[in-house]
C-alpha cells in the first residue's frame, strides 16, 4: 500500500505541474501598427491595382490587415471630400494668380469610407525578415526587410517579396492608428521630406526616387483648416503644350505650366489624408475653372512615430481615366524624413 501511495503521490506530482506559457512572437522591428501601400504595377498589365491602409501585429503572432484597394479591373470614379479651402489660401479669380484656385478637393474614389478589405494572417520574424502568410482562399505571402530608424522611434518595412505585390513601402511605430497630426504640424515639420514612388501610365513603368516635397511652401488655409495649398508657378517637363495643353501649356503663346496642389486632410480620427493635383493649362484647354478631367488623386496615410509625432505619409495613387484604361495613372508612394 505504501508503494502504491507512493507511486500515486508521484503521478499526482506530475499532473499538478503547472504550464508553461507559449513565447510571444516578436514585433517586427518592435512596433505594432504600420501604415502600408502596395501594388500589382506592371508594364504590359491593364488590371493593375493598389492597396492603401494598416497592418496590425499581435504578440500571438497575428495580424490584421485593413485596406483600401484599387483595381483596373474596378476602376472608380473621383470622389468629393466636401473640402473646399477658404479664401484665404486660395483664389475664385484664376488666371497668374500666387494662390491655386477655389476648388473642391478630388480624392480616389471609396476614400472617404470605410475600407474595402479586412484580412487577417500569421507572421514570423527572423532576422531582419518579416514573412506574412495571409488566410485567405489563394496564396498569399509577403517578406519584407524591417529597417529601424536611427532613434528608434520607427520601423521602415522594404518589399523583399511578395507572391501578388510587385511594390510597397511600410512604416511602423508603437502610436495607436487614431493618432495623427493636424495640417498646421505637417507644414510645421521641420526635417526634409523626400518622395520615392513607381507610376504607371500609358502602359509604361517609370521609377523616380528622392525627390524633394517642399511641404513649408504649401499655404494654409485660415478657415479651412484642414487644408493646404500650393500653386506650383512653373514646370519644365509638365502642363506643356505636347501633354494635352496646345493652346494654354508651356511652349505656347500663353505658356501656362503652372500646376493646382492640395493637401487635405480625410478623417481627424485616423492617419487619412489627400493630395490632389492638376495642370492648370488642362481646366483652360476645356474652358472649366476647376478641373474635372484626368486629375492627379493620391490618397495619403500618416506615417506617425512612436511620440506621435508626423514623420511623412505612405500613399498610392489611384487616378482612373474617364477615357480608356490605357490612360490610367497608378503609382505607390511615400514622401517622409526616412528612407
Amino acid at each position: 500500500m505504501r508503494a502504491a501511495a507512493a507511486v500515486l503521490s508521484f503521478v499526482l506530482a506530475i499532473i499538478a505541474v503547472p504550464s508553461q506559457p507559449a513565447a510571444a512572437t516578436p514585433l517586427p522591428g518592435g512596433k505594432a501598427t504600420y501604415v502600408v501601400s502596395q501594388g500589382h504595377l506592371k508594364a504590359a498589365s491593364r488590371q493593375n491595382w493598389v492597396r492603401l491602409g494598416s497592418y496590425r501585429f499581435a504578440a500571438n503572432g497575428t495580424v490584421t490587415a485593413a485596406l483600401y484597394l484599387w483595381w483596373q479591373r474596378h476602376p472608380k470614379a473621383r470622389q468629393r471630400t466636401g473640402t473646399v479651402p477658404d479664401p484665404s489660401c486660395t483664389t475664385k479669380a484664376g488666371g497668374a494668380q500666387s494662390r491655386p484656385r477655389t476648388c473642391e478637393v478630388l480624392t480616389a474614389g471609396g476614400f472617404t469610407g470605410a475600407p474595402d478589405e479586412s484580412r487577417t494572417g500569421t507572421y514570423t520574424v527572423s532576422g531582419n525578415v518579416l514573412t506574412i502568410r495571409w488566410k485567405i482562399a489563394q496564396t498569399w505571402t509577403e517578406q519584407w526587410y524591417v529597417r529601424p530608424s536611427s532613434d528608434g522611434k520607427l520601423a521602415r518595412l522594404d518589399l523583399k517579396h511578395s507572391t501578388l505585390a510587385t511594390h510597397g513601402y511600410g512604416y511602423g511605430s508603437n502610436a495607436a492608428l487614431g493618432t495623427r497630426r493636424a495640417m498646421s504640424s505637417v507644414k510645421a515639420f521641420p526635417g526634409s521630406l523626400r518622395q520615392d514612388l513607381t507610376s504607371w501610365a500609358s502602359g509604361k513603368l517609370v521609377t523616380s526616387s528622392n525627390q524633394p516635397f517642399g511641404h513649408s511652401a504649401f499655404r494654409a488655409c485660415a478657415a479651412t483648416t484642414s487644408c493646404l495649398t500650393y500653386l506650383q508657378p512653373s514646370s519644365s517637363s509638365a502642363c506643356q503644350k505636347e501633354g494635352g495643353c496646345p493652346k494654354y501649356g508651356g511652349g505656347t503663346r500663353a505658356n501656362i505650366s503652372s500646376i493646382q496642389y492640395y493637401l487635405t486632410t480625410i478623417s481627424k480620427s485616423d492617419r487619412r489624408d489627400t493630395l490632389w493635383h492638376w495642370c492648370t493649362c488642362l481646366a483652360m484647354e476645356r474652358g472649366e475653372f476647376c478641373y474635372t478631367g484626368n486629375s492627379h488623386v493620391k490618397p495619403l496615410m500618416q506615417i506617425i512615430d512612436d511620440k506621435g509625432a508626423f514623420r511623412g505619409w505612405v500613399g498610392a495613387e489611384a487616378s482612373f481615366s474617364t477615357g480608356s484604361r490605357a490612360t490610367d495613372m497608378m503609382a505607390v508612394l511615400r514622401i517622409t524624413d526616412f528612407r
